[in-house]
């Protein structure tokens, strides 16, 4: 169980204390999870207002490959950076382009992207935390 306050963040085991060998707290807003060995996706806490918004962050190699695939449709420049905060938009994509980023992304895992998911995605971390979502619920 986590709580969270402004300015802390405490962790309490509920089971036995050998079940939580490893919490990682990389930042103020970031939380690892390591349970016996076996690795879980880092926490991320949003700023929404005066509230955080809980959220499980994607694999770094979906957020890694959706950083390329964004840099060949939008034909950014050798070294551009594109992180998973990077918002299409500031990148310079359009609604077109946006469409061809999905349209790639698709290509790329083997999914499909409903119109409506598209539409709401508006950064490289949405768009890979969208994917990891519908490839989990593909298993």
């Amino acid at each position: 169980m986590a709580s969270f306050t402004a300015t802390s963040l405490s962790m309490i085991a509920l089971a036995s204390p050998s079940l939580v060998p490893s919490a990682r707290i990389s930042s103020p807003n970031s939380v690892s999870l390591s349970i016996k060995g076996r690795n879980f996706p880092s926490i991320s806490l949003q700023p929404t207002g005066r509230r955080f918004q809980v959220t499980c962050a994607a694999k770094q190699e979906t957020v890694q490959k959706v950083c390329d695939i964004v840099k060949k449709q939008l034909a950014l420049p050798e070294g551009s950076s594109v992180t998973g905060e990077s918002k299409f938009a500031a990148l310079g994509a359009d609604s077109l382009d946006t469409v061809e980023i999905v349209m790639g992304l698709e290509e790329e895992f083997g999914i499909s992207v409903e119109e409506e998911s598209a539409q709401s995605i508006t950064t490289v971390q949405e768009a890979a935390d969208m994917i990891d979502k519908l490839l989990q619920s593909k298993c």
